[in-house]
C-alpha cells in the first residue's frame, strides 16, 4: 500500500510486570523471534519504514540491539504513564513527517496481518473520521475495556476494565482491541486535555475517543467479531495461546503448499523458515531462524534446528541438533548428531550417531559416522573417519585447524592435535596420537608398542 499521507507508530515500552521477566514484553520469542518482529512484519506490507515510529521505553537498548535497520524511528518514553502519554511523547516527531494519518498498534499483538492494517485504513480514509478503530466481540471481555454506544449505536466512549464501577458496562461483550487510525491534525489539539484521573494515574489513549465524541468529532469503529488476532500478550498464557495460532497458521500453510508434516501438532516451525513442496517432516521437531529445507529432504521426529541451509535430497535422523550450518545435497545426520556454527557439510557426506562437528568442512562423501569430535578442521572428499576420532583443536589459548586430504583413512580411537595436516591417501593407525604432519600416501601410527607380559609374573597390588 504504502500510502505517502500514512504513518504508523508501535507502542513498545512497557515492562510486561505480568510476565514475571526482566526481558522487554515486546522481546518475549514466540517461535524464535520476538514478538516485536511480527508487528513490523504485520505493517511494512502498508506503511514504509521511514513512515515507522516505535515508541521505547523499558529496556530500550536491549530493543535496539535487536532491531538496529528501525532504530531511528525510536521514541523515548522515559516514563512509561500509558497509551495517552505514548502518543503524547511522539507527537513531535510525528509533526515533522508529512503523514496525515497515523496507524497506531501496539507492539504486543504479534497475530496481527497486513490485511487488517489495511482494513483499518481503508475504513479511516473512506470514512473520513478523525479517529477510526478496531473493536471485538469477545465471549470473555475481563481486562478489556468497553465500548459503550448510545441507542441509535453510534460509539459514546471507552470504559477501562479496571474503571468499571456498573454491571451494566462491565456485561458489555464489545471491546477496544487498542488499534487506531487517527487523522493527526484532528487528534492533537485533544491531546493536552488527556486525563490520569483514574486509578492506574495514567493518561489513556482511549479517552481521545471520549473528548472527540464530546466535541461532535466522527468516530468510526471497524468490529471485527470475535478474532483473535487482535489480543495482545499480558501474561504467559496469553503467550502461549498466541504462540499455537501462529503455529497453526504456519504449518497449515506448509500443508497447503505440498509440504508433508507428520504429527504437525508438535511441529514448531518458525515465520522466517522456508520448506519447499515435497519435503518431508515429522514432529516433533523445532525449526526456527532462517532455515531453508529444500524439497526431497526428510527431517526425522525430535529434530531441533537454527538458520541452516538444506539442499535436496538431505535426511536428518532423529534426535539431532543443527545451528548455523549448509548441509549439501544427499547428505545424511544423525541420529543424535551436533552440527555446529559456521560447518559445512558437502554433497553426499555423513555424519553419524553421537558425532559433534563445529566450524568444519565435511567434503563430498566423506564419512563421520560415529563418537566422533571434529573442530576447526577441513575434510576433503571420500575421506573416512572411524569411530572415537577427535581433532585436539584447542591448546587452552587458541584454536587451531587441522587439515585432512582426500581418501583418508583414520583409524578409530585417534587424535589429531592440531595445527596438523593429513596428507591425500595417507591412513592413520587405530589408536594413534598423532602432533606432526602426515605426508600424502604414507601410514602414520603414534602409539606405544604393545608389551604382553605374563600373568603369572605380573605385579599384583600389593607389590
Amino acid at each position: 500500500m504504502h500510502d505517502g499521507r500514512l504513518g504508523a507508530l508501535v507502542l513498545a515500552a512497557g515492562k510486561g510486570t505480568r510476565m514475571h521477566s526482566e526481558l522487554p514484553k515486546v522481546l518475549q520469542p514466540l517461535l524464535g523471534e520476538p514478538m516485536l518482529w511480527y508487528t513490523y512484519e504485520a505493517l511494512l506490507p502498508v506503511v514504509s519504514k521511514e513512515s515507522l515510529w516505535t515508541v521505547v521505553g523499558h529496556g530500550s537498548q536491549r530493543v535496539e540491539s535487536l532491531f538496529p535497520k528501525f532504530a531511528s524511528g525510536f521514541i523515548l518514553q522515559e516514563e512509561q504513564l500509558g497509551t495517552g502519554h505514548a502518543l503524547q511523547c511522539a507527537c513531535p516527531s510525528l509533526r515533522e513527517s508529512r503523514i496525515s494519518l497515523c496507524l497506531i498498534v501496539n507492539g504486543d499483538a504479534p497475530l496481527l496481518t497486513p490485511q487488517s492494517m489495511e482494513a483499518l485504513t481503508r475504513t479511516a480514509v473512506e470514512s473520513e473520521a478523525e479517529l477510526t478503530f478496531l473493536s471485538l466481540e469477545l465471549d470473555d471481555p475481563s481486562g478489556y475495556g468497553r465500548i459503550v454506544r448510545d441507542g441509535q449505536g453510534y460509539v459514546r466512549g471507552i470504559v477501562e476494565d479496571k474503571d468499571i464501577a456498573e454491571d451494566r458496562v462491565r456485561s458489555i461483550r464489545e471491546v477496544n482491541a487498542g488499534m487506531y487510525c487517527v487523522n493527526l491534525e484532528a487528534v492533537q489539539p485533544y491531546l493536552d486535555r488527556l486525563s490520569n484521573d483514574n486509578r492506574q494515574g495514567e493518561y489513556y489513549l482511549p479517552e481521545l475517543i471520549d473528548l472527540l465524541v464530546a466535541d461532535g468529532k466522527r468516530v468510526e469503529t471497524v468490529c471485527q467479531g470475535p478474532n483473535p488476532e487482535f489480543l495482545g500478550i499480558n501474561t504467559p498464557k496469553d503467550l502461549i495461546h498466541c504462540e499455537a495460532v501462529l503455529q497453526e497458521r504456519i504449518v497449515s500453510r506448509l500443508l497447503e503448499q505440498g509440504v508433508i508434516i507428520r504429527n504437525p501438532q508438535q511441529a514448531r516451525i518458525g515465520p522466517k523458515v522456508e520448506v519447499q513442496p515435497g519435503a518431508d517432516l515429522t514432529g516433533p521437531l523445532e525449526l526456527y531462524g532462517a532455515c531453508s529445507v529444500a524439497g526431497g529432504c526428510s527431517i526425522e521426529s525430535h529434530v531441533w534446528m537454527r538458520d541452516v541451509a538444506m539442499e535436496a535430497s538431505c535426511r536428518v535422523r532423529s534426535f539431532s541438533h543443527l545451528e548455523e550450518a549448509r548441509i549439501g545435497e544427499g547428505v545424511q545426520v544423525g541420529p543424535y548428531a551436533r552440527i555446529r556454527p559456521g560447518t559445512e557439510l558437502r554433497t553426499g557426506s555423513r555424519v553419524g550417531n553421537f558425532v559433534e562437528v563445529k566450524k568444519s568442512v565435511v567434503g563430498e562423501k566423506s564419512k563421520v559416522n560415529h563418537l566422533t569430535y571434529i573442530g576447526d578442521t577441513r575434510i576433503g572428499r571420500e575421506t573416512n573417519v572411524g569411530a572415537g576420532t577427535i581433532t585436539c583443536n584447542y591448546d587452552g589459548r587458541s584454536k587451531h585447524e587441522t587439515v585432512i586430504g582426500d581418501r583418508v583413512f583414520i583409524g578409530s580411537n585417534t587424535a589429531l592435535v592440531a595445527p596438523v595436516t593429513i596428507g591425500d591417501a595417507s591412513l592413520i593407525g587405530a589408536g594413534s596420537t598423532i602432533t606432526k604432519d602426515v605426508p600424502q600416501s604414507k601410514l602414520a601410527v603414534g602409539r606405544s608398542k604393545q608389551r604382553n607380559l605374563d600373568l603369572k609374573k605380573a605385579p599384583t597390588q600389593d607389590t
